[in-house]
């Protein structure tokens, strides 16, 4: 039997191998660790280039747009307002000059004007007169209609202005979102403590997120996967993703996670991609009573909007008039200062400034000290008013449709975040073919859900449409796990009708390209659209229509096609009773939105199966997923079914008919999709 090692000298190698395979592995640690922070960093350093990329393409794009399209074609682009009318200027209650301006003509066009934009201002004799830009840009505070207040610099020459004549506005080159963007890229890259760990954890697989462990809670206004994702978002220490599919119920669950967050923290904050989107959400909190502080104003302009806006509150509060009287004798003050000022004036002059600093700052202390959620978007985040606050939680809504970059100028502010959206819906605009498919376009939503499944909450009984719409969508983009709730299932307006409807135009019903960078239409198939669904009314009947209210949509994913219709809607007698029940948009435009009965206009058709971002299949997701109870399609099948995708759909439609005919007897019912038309057919 051997002789055991003396105590001593088992002691003494007991602690060389345990403090070598410690050392081994807090070396191993370090370099893995490294490894990841320089693949995040990496990655995000490949997203700056490709930002980069999108600044110099959007940049150029907008060089050129100035220097080479008239003015007629911006504003039938919906990018310029000309001629327009000056109502006022005056300071708003955030100290800056602002300027009243009312559109009065091509009412009827739907514009790209919204909060925070840039504009820029010019004279135009005529549609092919040279265009004079005034040396200045100013930003849209707010527009309501045909009404737009924009935000210009103190010393901006407002009597030459309004003095002239053939005053126009158009939006101008966004510089700041591009620069906030690119800021907080770098921030991130540079980032320690919990923004570079949520930097690494985002990016990479081997870490995993961090979660808090509880019973789970019961919502009884809540359906099942509704509830498990509000549970997911408590006990989340990093982040968790809400997966929302069309009618889910997305922002009910939202709503209800931010509102069980806030009974663990005293406040938190609230961001989207969009204005709209802010408002939506925003607007449901303050139903569920809970004080919401808006930054930056809504897109639809109403007293309830108005009400939770940081500058109506502002204006509010009881200090405000002793403010505005201070910034007032401060403007008169600089106004009426001589050549050379005394030290009388000076000291008068900071005694007041120190004085309104003071005061707005009190203010400014009591508003946020109320508020429990602060809602802005991504982009505004980065408002002066933020500085030096921190939230426990974001919670990011519409994630799927913002690029990367703005996410991470409100993480910097939080511990852990929350994304809500589809990312099988619209995808951020991305102008770069490059920057695009170099990766741009892959939000921060898709890269957490696939590098950390176990995040991701998916969302699986839909509340707005027919089964037979939502089957298609289910099957194709969700694997088959989205169901209808039983309410829903058989929804319809028409007894024996079958909801989804492809009218096969033909290929004689030809595209046409029209103008440089404007678009495709095609006359025919505008037409034909709006014979079908007058078709569809009279089968439903006059009063029916106008005493349920009920609503069509009218969706074509060119902008030229949705002018055309817009105007031919308007000309047409037989829809005058019902114009406040049917609305022409892009694709884009009904995002969020819902009708009973959606029609829509595909417009391509050429010999060579040439379909452009129809390819883009999320866009036509969302189009088909708006509709209740109908969707009327449109569109050349020899064209688009060269896609594998308009293939599939037609087959479905193809096949949802044949059942249906099945399921019927022949009573001598009308049914036009048996009726051979000269223009096209019927599936």
């Amino acid at each position: 039997m051997k002789n055991l090692l003396p105590p001593l000298e088992w002691g003494r190698k007991f602690f060389i191998f345990y403090f070598l395979f410690f050392i081994s592995y807090f070396l191993f640690l370090t370099f893995a660790g490294m490894n990841v922070t320089q693949s995040a960093i990496q990655m995000l350093q490949q997203q700056r280039l490709l930002l980069q990329l999108e600044y110099e393409t959007e940049r150029e794009a907008y060089r050129q747009q100035t220097e080479t399209i008239g003015i007629g074609r911006k504003v039938k682009r919906g990018d310029a307002w000309w001629p327009l009318r000056f109502s006022k200027s005056y300071y708003n209650s955030l100290n800056q000059l602002a300027v009243e301006v009312v559109r009065t003509a091509d009412t009827d066009i739907e514009h790209n004007f919204e909060f925070g934009r840039p504009v820029a201002f010019f004279v135009c004799d005529g549609e092919g007169g040279n265009i004079r830009y005034f040396r200045f840009t100013g930003t849209v505070s707010y527009v309501d209609g045909d009404r737009m207040v924009v935000t210009v610099p103190d010393r901006a020459p407002l009597a030459d202005l309004q003095g002239s004549a053939n005053v126009g506005v158009q939006l101008s080159f966004d510089e700041t979102s591009y620069r906030l963007m690119l800021e907080a890229l770098d921030r991130v890259i540079r980032g320690k403590g919990r923004l570079g760990y949520l930097r690494d954890l985002f990016s990479t697989p081997a870490m995993k997120p961090e979660t808090f462990t509880f019973q789970p809670m019961h919502f009884p206004y809540l359906n099942t996967t509704q509830e498990q994702a509000v549970n997911e978002v408590l006990r989340a220490k990093d982040v968790a993703v809400v997966h929302g599919p069309p009618g889910t119920g997305k922002t009910t669950t939202l709503v209800e996670a931010i509102r069980e967050t806030l009974m663990r923290e005293s406040q938190v904050m609230v961001c989207a991609q969009s204005n709209m989107a802010v408002d939506w959400i925003s607007e449901k909190l303050v139903d569920r009573g809970i004080n919401v502080l808006r930054l930056g104003n809504p897109t639809r302009v109403n007293d309830k909007m108005l009400s939770f806006t940081y500058e109506r509150r502002f204006e509010a509060h009881p200090d405000y008039p002793q403010l505005w009287a201070l910034r007032k004798a401060i403007r008169e003050l600089r106004a009426h200062r001589g050549r050379s000022s005394s030290d009388a004036w000076h000291q008068k002059l900071e005694h007041l400034k120190s004085r309104a600093t003071e005061l707005e700052i009190r203010i400014n202390a009591e508003l946020f000290g109320e508020a429990r959620v602060i809602a802005s978007t991504l982009v505004g985040a980065a408002n002066r008013l933020l500085d030096g606050q921190r939230f426990g939680t974001l919670f990011i809504d519409e994630a799927a449709q913002a690029l990367e970059p703005a996410c991470w100028i409100p993480l910097r502010r939080v511990s852990r975040v929350v994304l809500a959206g589809d990312h099988c819906q619209l995808p951020p605009t991305v102008k770069s073919i490059a920057a695009l498919k170099a990766g741009l376009g892959r939000t921060l939503m898709e890269r957490i859900a696939e590098t950390h499944p176990e995040a991701v909450t998916l969302l699986r009984v839909q509340y707005r449409m027919n089964d037979d719409i939502m089957r298609f969508s289910s099957n194709y983009f969700y694997h088959g796990l989205v169901q209808s709730a039983p309410e829903v299932r058989f929804r319809g307006i028409l007894d024996l009708d079958t909801p989804m409807q492809w009218i096969d135009t033909g290929s004689l019903l030809k595209e046409e390209f029209v103008g440089e960078s404007y678009g495709r239409i095609n006359k025919a198939e505008a037409e034909l659209t709006l014979q079908e669904l007058q078709h569809y009314f009279e089968r439903i009947g006059k009063q029916r229509l106008l005493d349920e209210r009920i609503d069509v949509g009218i969706i074509s994913p060119y902008r030229a096609q949705v002018q055309l219709l817009r105007r031919m809607l308007l000309k047409q007698a037989y829809f005058k009773p019902f114009r406040r029940l049917i609305s022409v948009n892009t694709v884009d435009g009904f995002q969020g939105q819902e009708r009973d009965v959606i029609v829509i206009s595909l417009v391509r058709s050429n010999d060579e199966g040439q379909i452009g971002f129809l390819r883009d299949l999320r866009r036509m997701n969302v189009a088909i997923t708006r509709a209740r109870m109908k969707v009327i399609i449109l569109g050349d099948r020899r064209t688009l079914t060269s896609h594998p995708f308009y293939r599939q759909l037609w087959k479905y439609i193809t096949q949802l008919k044949h059942n249906d005919d099945e399921d019927t007897t022949d009573d001598g019912a009308d049914n036009r999709a048996d009726d051979d038309e000269s223009h096209g057919t019927a599936v």
